[in-house]
């Protein structure tokens, strides 16, 4: 069962620190409070307390305490949370600190506690699964006045993330891809050749693999990409992540249409030994 899966250390921190914020929010909401009268009451700003319930901050001790005061919480509760907190802050510091020049928002935290990924692509192979010079590519046509070594920071970065499918821990990846994106050559047909390769042979049992193909015609995933990441029920809901370029957004209340958009897409993208055959087809067609 995936939900007994261990986790790791990293893990561990961004899950405390994830249902930390969940419960203060819901602490919050009790006391009949919206983020902005808490943060006045705080002497906060509403950012602060919007991050904090987001986990995109890590809160110190005091800050948790002063919130459990406005909020009115319970003994019980307020020895709990605080020692979640405590938990958060004593585990280990996340990778993703170290390229905090060119990763942004909470997403990186959020992938690496998931137990499950499911990711659809229009456009791009996903960065998870992309090889280093698809992903230079990917990165200088999206970051055209970025200098050459911001652009290797970030390489450098998307390599690290790609780990997590490797780890003891590792969550499940369910990933459809249009075929649109396999016809692409994006860095030439020679890095997008390697690229195919690369899908072609991907055997982790972890990583599902489907493709969209253009005769497919309308289909649930027009209005663009998304990726829906799914959490231990008893530590914090579903959400759906949406990609910008300059930044993200993480949606809880719209998490079960997009799940419906899910089940219309991969009913619709080819099972997964017949995406991979797709997938040669185009490799021996182009390269």
């Amino acid at each position: 069962m995936l939900d007994t899966l261990p986790v790791t250390e990293t893990s561990k921190a961004s899950l405390q620190l994830m249902r930390l914020g969940r419960e203060l929010r819901q602490l919050r909401q009790q006391a009949g409070l919206t983020a902005e009268s808490a943060a006045d009451q705080l002497g906060w700003s509403r950012y602060k307390v919007t991050r904090i319930e987001s986990a995109k901050t890590r809160p110190t001790p005091l800050d948790v305490a002063a919130a459990l005061d406005v909020y009115g919480a319970a003994a019980s509760a307020r020895r709990a949370l605080m020692r979640l907190a405590a938990k958060a802050r004593d585990s280990s510091t996340a990778w993703w600190t170290q390229f905090g020049d060119v990763l942004t928002g909470s997403f990186v935290g959020m992938e690496d506690a998931a137990l499950t990924i499911r990711s659809w692509q229009p456009q791009l192979v996903p960065g998870l699964l992309q090889t280093e010079d698809y992903a230079r590519a990917v990165i200088g046509a999206l970051r055209p006045e970025d200098p050459p070594e911001m652009v290797e920071r970030r390489v450098l970065a998307r390599m690290r993330r790609r780990e997590l499918l490797d780890r003891e821990d590792a969550p499940r990846l369910q990933v459809v891809i249009s075929e649109a994106s396999l016809v692409r050559p994006i860095g030439g047909w020679l890095t997008m050749g390697e690229q195919l390769r690369v899908l072609a042979a991907e055997e982790r049992p972890n990583v599902e693999l489907r493709v969209l193909p253009f005769d497919v015609g309308a289909h649930a995933g027009l209005e663009g990409p998304f990726v829906i990441l799914g959490f231990p029920k008893d530590v914090y809901p579903d959400v759906v992540y949406l990609d910008h370029i300059d930044s993200d957004v993480l949606i809880e209340p719209l998490v079960s249409g997009y799940q419906r958009r899910w089940s219309s897409l991969t009913s619709a993208a080819l099972e997964p030994g017949r995406s991979r055959q797709k997938i040669v087809q185009i490799m021996e067609a182009h390269t």
